[in-house]
């Protein structure tokens, strides 16, 4: 466990001013003062290095970064980034100039110096430089990748997808790379600074190395292990103020982009700051730049951070937030260790046997010969995997989005296929069928009760025999004999007579027995011709109503089926109306696929222009130079000799 190093920097001024507040640096610590040296209460900051305005990038290469390099070429991972408000010197301090080189160049410089005097060990250094604008990662080594995603897996860990590395064997091949990025990166003019970085951008080092024993040997066995480092160096676009840098349109855009990644940053850095116990989420994934640098800000790397600061008093509020930065990130520990790779995937161990092979082949060539083609065959190998990664990652989210309208479609095909079961025509007619089958076997069953041999005098009727009536013969009586009714219903058991003992009228019940016995078989024509003609009414009125139901159930089933069948026709086309959008979408890939390919043509045909112009500019403007300088000594001898002639000695003689 080691803490992470954090040192300060501050940049000359600018201009000289009589200011209220100054800032004062003693030995590593740096408070604010008032004019008559008088301290400020609360504005104290102790670090591991401070630098003041006179220091060098040299300087601070070798008390900084230095140690973090020569770890990376160890096996450990390291990270490098200059943090601080706009134009405070964090681009110079990362890129430098041609007299004081600034970390990056030194650190590329530094690092082939040092693996070139290790005989011991092989290595394979490739190298890719990516900038985040506008929350969008694009690479600068090539413009055709742009908004490349982030990808994660067990044996990459945190990765971008889609990012073009070289395999370099020296420092000005690197060095010409990071000029052909630099020339790709978005950079924009504001009140403050002239050249001011509207990017974050990390340049990335990849540091495969072995022992040489193990490389010249064939033996593929899992023990040969490989150390693979990721060495990151980041230059952070600075914090701003609209109403300071003057922004308006694309560049206010960029600010707040800006502003708030690196807002994101301090949040990540304020929680790594606390305890383990009172620690809660840190918020990686809230932006691109703190997603890329995970394992260096929280994880398995040696990181170191330069804060740089202006020490006019026009940016004191400024400098306190990156003086208090910089003490929340110096209580941030990490856990660094080696890695090594005991398995297939390092680049460096895939191509040994191919490598020694080339060599033993080309022993009688010169050295240089011999190195370009191991160059070139690595190149090709790698380039290979990155074009096989980046079509993998395009297939998985052109087969995705397959899935999802393969989805949409079945999806539409299965309520289609129930529309038409349900509405079916079989069905229907069945359905009805079963209606009127159900009624009528009802009906016969009713009539069949009704009209059974026990039951011959029954009423037919369809409601239930109300509580107050008078007498009830039960089921269970046995069967009677003779019936208790008079002979002669007209003149004994008439309307009136059941009326009064409906009402509760008492009489006489034995004087009833004593009537004549009725056999059930005794019926006339006239009673069984009034008890049918009865049944034809109550049957026929219900019989008529049943059929008028029927007829509008019918009615509504029919619309029914005329709405589903419009429904059903509106998802048919709905479907084909998906099936030609996803169609036309294709179409629209393939022109748009082919539109880019033509525009990165042009584009590379008018940058081929604009080299041949600015080189035709370059050779008119050294023949007019030239020209100048002749007609300048032209006229110069020509006025010394009419000088001469003008002379009294001329005029005399």
């Amino acid at each position: 466990m080691e803490k992470i190093a954090v040192a300060v920097r501050f940049r000359p001024s600018i201009a000289e001013e009589t200011s209220d507040r100054q800032w004062r640096i003693d030995d590593s610590r740096i408070s604010l003062h008032k004019p008559l040296g008088t301290p400020i209460s609360g504005v104290s900051f102790a670090f591991d290095h401070v630098f003041e305005e006179s220091s060098t990038n040299s300087s601070i290469y070798d008390i900084l970064i230095k140690s973090i390099i020569h770890a990376a070429i160890e096996g450990f991972n390291g990270t490098a980034f200059a943090y601080g408000q706009t134009s405070s010197g964090k681009t110079f301090t990362m890129n430098g100039s041609q007299v004081d080189p600034g970390i990056i160049p030194q650190a590329v410089r530094d690092i082939f110096y040092t693996t070139h005097m290790i005989k011991n060990r092989e290595f394979l250094i490739r190298v890719s430089y990516m900038e985040i604008y506008n929350e969008e990662i694009n690479d600068l080594l090539s413009l055709v990748n742009q908004k490349l995603p982030i990808h994660e897996s067990l044996e990459r860990g945190v990765y971008v997808a889609g990012l073009r590395e070289e395999i370099v064997n020296n420092a000005d091949q690197v060095l010409d790379l990071i000029k052909l990025g630099e020339a790709n990166r978005h950079v924009g003019e504001t009140n403050m600074n002239v050249r001011s970085s509207r990017s974050h951008t990390i340049f990335r080092m990849v540091i495969e190395s072995s022992a040489k024993d193990s490389i010249s040997s064939c033996d593929n066995s899992n023990a040969d292990a490989i150390r693979v480092s990721v060495l990151n160096l980041v230059d952070l676009a600075g914090s701003e103020r609209i109403a300071k840098t003057g922004a308006g349109g694309v560049r206010l855009k960029e600010g707040k982009h800006i502003n708030k990644s690196l807002m994101i940053l301090g949040n990540v850095i304020n929680k790594l700051s606390e305890n383990g116990k009172q620690r809660a989420h840190i918020p990686y994934r809230d932006s691109k730049l703190t997603r890329i640098l995970q394992p260096a800000l929280g994880g398995n790397a040696k990181t170191s951070i330069i804060c740089t600061v202006a020490p006019e008093e026009v940016h004191i509020e400024e400098t306190k937030g990156t003086l208090q930065f910089a003490s929340r990130a110096k209580r941030i520990t990490n856990c660094a260790q080696v890695n090594e790779i005991l398995t297939d995937t390092a680049l460096l161990k895939r191509q040994k046997q191919e490598i020694e092979e080339l060599r033993r082949k080309l022993q009688g060539h010169h050295s240089e010969v011999l190195e370009q083609v191991i160059l070139k065959q690595r190149n090709d190998m790698h380039k290979s995997e990155l074009e096989r990664e980046k079509l993998a990652t395009e297939l998985e989210e052109e087969r995705k989005s397959r899935q999802v309208l393969t989805l949409r479609i079945e999806e539409q095909q299965k309520r289609i296929d129930c529309l038409n079961e349900l509405l079916s025509s079989n069905q229907a007619s069945c359905f009805v069928h079963e209606i009127f089958h159900s009624d009528s076997v009802s009906e016969e069953m009713h009539s069949k009760n009704c009209m059974s041999e026990n039951n011959i005098f029954a009423t037919p009727t369809f409601k239930a025999m109300p509580d107050h009536f008078v007498m009830k013969r039960p089921n269970h009586s046995k069967e009677h004999d003779s019936s208790p009714l008079p002979v002669n219903f007209t003149n004994i058991a008439n309307e009136d007579l059941w009326e009064q003992l409906n009402d509760g009228f008492t009489t006489d019940l034995d004087a009833l027995q004593m009537t004549p016995n009725i056999k059930y078989g005794a019926v006339d024509s006239n009673n069984t011709s009034i008890v049918s003609l009865i049944s034809i009414i109550i049957y026929g009125t219900d019989l008529q109503e049943r059929t008028t139901m029927e007829r509008s159930q019918v009615e509504e089933l029919k619309e029914q089926y005329a709405i589903l069948e419009r429904k059903c026709g509106q998802l048919r086309d709905e479907n084909s109306s998906l099936a030609q959008t996803l169609s036309l979408s294709k179409q629209d890939a393939v022109l748009l696929r082919a539109e880019k390919e033509e525009l990165m043509r042009d584009l590379e045909y008018e940058r081929l222009k604009m080299k041949d112009l600015k080189a035709g500019i370059r050779s008119f403007s050294l023949a007019f130079a030239e020209r100048e300088c002749l007609l300048n000594s032209l006229y110069s001898t020509s006025k010394a000799m009419i000088e001469n002639y003008s002379s009294p000695r001329f005029s005399d003689g």
